[in-house]
């Protein structure tokens, strides 16, 4: 079978043909190593690739392995520590920084059978939707090279829709995993606050949270059951489900009340035609498999909400970089990271404690009206984007005026960072394609802490409307 083929498998066949005999999980690592050798240079989605490792670990995965994932290639996005790869966050104070430890995700990845072979490009400290760090170089759209994969787990994105491997790793604390499975045509599911332990690094994080970027929805649940749970030490956790999420997900739910909107939680924000249409459509979609569809206007469009989300955001950005620089063994400069990065974090330096303790109070409330709102339905439908996926460039953390690029970024990606808030789960579904070939994504949003019902409502939705078959020309 042509390399291609076989990395365009769901990741759970693949892991069924190791377990029959049908392949070696070293020929499946093979095929993940050359088509990144093929088409890395063009797309540029990895950071490091680690082919001598992965090809030993291969060769320790036998036929009959039981195990939910053995012999598949995975990668890591460049801020959780991989042990003996370079963990450079994308910033130029890490860039030669080694891992000495795994992050409780990579050993749970691990210990699922997945095969790490490398890991993948992100923006610099993961604070733009798109995947263009100095020290990388852009990350191209494999649907369109001159457009952006998105962010900030854009080069896994880009890695998986290209056909260099099944499934990646990603995190996302403002749409970072949601915003690139839109740009690339993916499933990009944002899980509950706390299903997924920060640890070592963090007992807690009030916007981020881990997970994958795959093609389908059986993949993403079951990878899903594999990450969650709680480690030790952990500050907060969610509630465990009540049966694994892969098999919520092979049940078609019972009809569900579900709201949309267009309304962009950012007043400014403009969206484009063919994201409203797509969630038109996905409505009417929702409305023939028996659901009751109504459209609402969420109380979102809060004067001064915007700002505070940033002011928040930039909380956990300057935090990240603090660490970074720990870790370093050195002070953060100016010299060392974007104009953008270090406009934030001194920014942050000059707020008071109490100030960045009143913005995330104030950011709770608004949490807490917001989830009172959606309530009376069992799930939200908007747009995944404002806009189509951006031109390379367009988003420029080096600019002059860095913040203003901040603000730019924002009407680009308008209703993610909304359920970062909340903590809600959210996913980002691949739909439909645009009249200019892109993927044209929506974005559906559960009560909290019910990603089992939401993992079956997208795969209901993906047997009712399969996307399987859409590969970018560049594959």
């Amino acid at each position: 079978m042509a390399d291609g083929d076989l990395m365009f498998k769901p990741a759970l066949e693949l892991a069924q043909m190791v377990r029959a005999g049908q392949c070696t999980a070293r020929e499946l690592v093979e095929a993940s190593l050359r088509r990144i050798a093929e088409l890395n240079p063009r797309i540029n989605a990895f950071v490091e690739i680690d082919d001598e490792r992965a090809l030993a670990a291969a060769d320790q995965i036998a036929p009959g392995d039981e195990r939910p994932f053995a012999g598949v290639p995975i990668a890591i996005k460049d801020n959780r520590p991989v042990q003996g790869l370079r963990w450079s966050f994308g910033c130029k104070l890490m860039a030669e920084h080694v891992a000495v430890y795994d992050h409780s995700l990579v050993r749970r990845l691990r210990d699922a059978g997945f095969v790490i072979v490398g890991t993948t490009t992100m923006p610099e400290y993961g604070i733009l939707p798109t995947s263009e760090a100095s020290i990388f170089g852009p990350t191209h759209n494999p649907w369109d090279l001159e457009r952006s994969s998105g962010g900030s787990s854009g080069g896994a994105a880009a890695a998986v829709a290209s056909g260099m491997l099944p499934i990646a790793h990603g995190n996302d604390g403002g749409g970072s995993i949601r915003i690139p499975a839109a740009c690339c045509g993916l499933v990009g599911l944002k899980p509950q606050r706390g299903r997924i332990s920060s640890a070592p690094e963090l007992g807690d994080s009030m916007l981020g949270i881990d997970g994958v970027l795959a093609r389908n929805v059986s993949d993403t649940a079951a990878a899903l059951d594999v990450l969650a749970g709680y480690e030790v030490g952990d500050a907060t956790w969610a509630p465990p489900p009540g049966e694994p999420f892969s098999r919520a997900a092979a049940r078609d739910p019972e009809p569900m009340r579900i709201a949309f909107t267009t309304l962009p939680p950012v007043p400014d924000a403009v969206v484009d035609p063919a994201c409203a249409r797509a969630v038109a459509e996905a409505a009417e979609l929702l409305r023939s498999l028996g659901h009751e569809v109504q459209e609402v206007d969420p109380p979102w469009q809060v004067e001064g909400l915007t700002e505070l989300f940033g002011s928040v955001f930039c909380v956990h950005i300057a935090l990240s970089i603090a660490f970074s620089a720990s870790v370093a063994g050195r002070e953060a400069s100016s010299s060392e990271m974007e104009p953008l990065s270090w406009a934030i974090y001194s920014m942050v330096r000059g707020l008071g404690a109490v100030e960045g303790l009143a913005a995330t109070t104030q950011l709770q409330a608004f949490a807490r009206g917001l989830i009172s709102f959606l309530e009376p339905y069992d799930a939200l439908l908007t747009p995944a984007l404002a806009e189509r996926p951006l031109p390379l460039g367009t988003l420029d953390a080096c600019s002059p005026q860095p913040m203003e690029t901040f603000t730019r970024s924002g009407l680009f990606t308008p209703f993610t960072p909304v359920f970062n808030a909340t903590g809600q789960p959210g996913i980002s579904l691949p739909l439909f394609q645009g009249d200019d070939g892109l993927p044209l994504g929506v974005q559906l949003v559960s009560r909290p802490a019910e990603e089992g019902r939401l993992l079956a409502l997208a795969a209901q939705i993906e047997a009712a409307r399969p996307w399987h078959d859409r590969r970018p020309p560049v594959s």
